[in-house]
């Protein structure tokens, strides 16, 4: 049976109705729920903490628990007091001092210390998570202020290692497991997550988690990061946030021999049952949290629910429209600085499946944008699969994705090699989501600088053990000429004196701020029109001394900025097609707009710097997200 997390009535009760107490203590009304809200069980624990309120202790360890691990250290010593965390005999010693020493600052530093003294990658992973779960506020914190040292370690790449290692590194319950023995009662099993207010869910079947395949119940490490970054970039407030994994079985032998795995031990179901588990799924979560954002990540056969859903419900696929999205704003910013006209511009795309496809549409729609026709645009692309160029009478079976750029001007030859391609093209952009490492070798690469002065190449698969190349051997097979942007991190390398930093298109540029904005527009559908919007928002928030530099996005640091401007567009673009549904939202200039946007954003800073027993300081405000 899969995992199914606070459905055992013990932890569920105790969970809700600690929260229930906890909130009565900080609001004027302190009144019981009613005793339809409570079982038996629940009832009691009730009983008990009344008894707790009302004896010398008067706040239970268990809701003492709950503000510790959202202030931390940084809990006031009159506040302690308040609370019985401390003798009053230590009064005198803590009321001056504690809080000049446990303030955020020395939080942050302690935090940033003990994240630097873990050895390895997965280590400083396991860190975070802990901290995450132990005090949230903190995490995000240090997230926001530390973008590019935390993102790498929270996401891509090390989310990776995380993911082939979940079963064995399990520490929190992070997320929501529903299983294929739950089908029939869906809404029973969402209505037993902790919130009760959730704005979006990151959804996956696990059937194909980055590069590495089919990991099953092991994937649930990517909705939990990305959501992270939601929060972290967007500021969507943790709580409003739902990790999903759909458990559906495994093909992977490796993982149902494994004895520490914890999912369902049975071969991944067929195409056409998961269809309808995904009919009911789509249906529960609009019943139990209507207009719910819904992003689907890392089906191994994304296009069919996007195709069906996408009408109906207000969702997207990152793995294709997001991709696409920040590529297109790589692109629109690599054309600058190549002074190539459109007309002039050939691509060719190491890997035909759907984040290329995506990738490409989006170039296609932003190419018809500036004059050209739609046949004229998606000709300026050449895709190349594990068979070789695709051509319409290569002989085998296109997917429906792929024949849309079926070449058909190859005059019956074919080109199997990705370097006959090359020779055959000579293109202007090269970029690569093949999942295959190294496949841009040397020679693939020099033929680049040959044929461009300042060659494109764009090798984006994840994690980076799966990159096209590394941006080290970009530089130097080009001899420092190439325009340069990967899905995973590089590190910078010395050329000719110079420090030169690669671009990294990763799609947290621009799902949190569609996210975001479709939240706060309350759209009914989320509209490739939306997407394409992200795309060119994106595009221009690089500033010009960024664009001089060869970046080809804006520093990662600002990538809250970069999530308004994002979320401003989507909004916008929601207007436009009719589809939102906050008056409040509308006639507002563009600077209106983004305050308006800013003001309901989670900001971590207020939580870990207030002090007060209210009842913001513990959950965040409803006016926010």
């Amino acid at each position: 049976m899969g995992i199914r997390l606070f459905r055992l009535p013990f932890f569920q009760e105790k969970y809700l109705h600690i929260i229930r107490c906890s909130k009565a203590l900080f609001s004027s009304d302190q009144s019981r729920p009613s005793g339809s809200d409570m079982t038996t069980s629940s009832s009691k624990l009730w009983t008990k903490f009344e008894t707790n309120m009302n004896s010398q202790l008067p706040y239970s360890r268990t809701l003492l628990t709950l503000i510790r691990r959202e202030k931390g250290l940084g809990l006031m010593a009159s506040l302690r007091l308040t609370l019985k965390a401390i003798s009053s005999r230590t009064k005198d010693v803590l009321s001056k001092t504690s809080y000049k020493w446990h303030t955020f600052l020395i939080n942050r530093e302690l935090g940033l210390k003990q994240l630097a003294s873990k050895t390895s990658p997965l280590e400083k992973y396991l860190y975070l998570s802990n901290l995450r779960n132990t005090n949230k506020h903190l995490f995000y914190r240090l997230l926001t202020e530390n973008f590019s040292i935390i993102t790498p370690l929270v996401y891509t790449p090390v989310v990776g290692e995380a993911c082939l290692r979940w079963s064995e590194i399990y520490q929190y319950p992070e997320g929501l497991y529903i299983s294929y023995k739950d089908r029939g009662s869906i809404v029973d099993v969402l209505r037993n997550w902790r919130q009760s207010q959730v704005l979006i869910t990151v959804v996956t079947d696990g059937s194909r988690i980055l590069g590495l395949g089919d990991l099953g119940v092991n994937g649930m490490g990517i909705p939990v990061g990305k959501l992270a970054l939601y929060t972290g970039c967007a500021g969507i407030k943790p709580e409003a946030t739902l990790p999903l994994l759909l458990d559906l079985g495994t093909n992977n032998k490796e993982l149902l021999n494994d004895k520490f795995y914890m999912g369902t031990r049975m071969k991944r179901i067929s195409e056409e049952k998961e269809a309808e588990f995904l009919s009911e799924l789509m249906v529960a979560l609009n019943t139990v949290w209507p207009g719910i954002i819904i992003q689907f990540e890392d089906f191994k056969n994304p296009f069919p629910s996007l195709e069906k859903y996408g009408p109906k419900y207000a969702c997207f696929n990152d793995d294709i429209q997001g991709t696409g999205a920040v590529i297109l704003a790589g692109i629109i910013s690599a054309l600058k600085l190549t002074n190539i006209s459109i007309k002039n511009q050939r691509a060719v795309l190491m890997g035909a499946g759907s984040a290329a496809t995506g990738v490409a549409k989006q170039i296609v729609s932003y190419f018809m944008n500036n004059g050209l026709s739609e046949d004229e645009a998606r000709r300026k692309f050449w895709l190349v699969d594990t068979k070789g160029l695709i051509t319409n009478d290569r002989g085998d079976e296109l997917a429906s994705h792929k024949k849309y750029f079926s070449r058909p001007d190859n005059n019956g030859r074919q080109y199997k090699t990705l370097s006959e391609v090359i020779d055959y093209v000579q293109p202007t952009i090269l970029m690569g989501l093949s999942a295959q490492s190294g496949v841009f070798n040397e020679s693939i690469v020099r033929k680049m600088a040959l044929f461009n002065k300042k060659p494109i190449i764009m090798p984006l698969s994840n994690p980076s053990n799966n990159s096209e190349c590394t941006f080290e051997e970009a530089m130097k097979w080009t001899d420092g000429r190439v325009i340069f942007a990967s899905g995973s991190p590089f590190p910078p390398y010395m050329y000719n004196g110079k420090l030169n930093y690669p671009s990294q298109g990763n799609n947290m540029y621009v799902f949190p701020g569609i996210g975001l904005g479709s939240i706060l527009s309350k759209t009914k559908l989320i509209k490739n029109e939306m997407i394409y919007a992200s795309a060119i928002a994106l595009s221009m928030t690089l500033k010009p001394e960024e664009l001089a530099d060869g970046k080809l996005y804006p520093e990662i640091d600002r990538i809250r900025e970069v999530s308004v401007v994002v979320a401003r567009e989507v909004i916008r673009e929601a207007q436009s097609q009719g589809l939102d549904g906050e008056p409040s939202a509308r006639n507002l200039t563009d600077s209106q707009l983004e305050t308006w946007i800013c003001d309901r954003m989670y900001d971590p800073r207020q939580l870990i710097n207030s002090n007060s027993l209210s009842s913001q300081s513990v959950v965040q405000s409803k006016s926010r997200l």
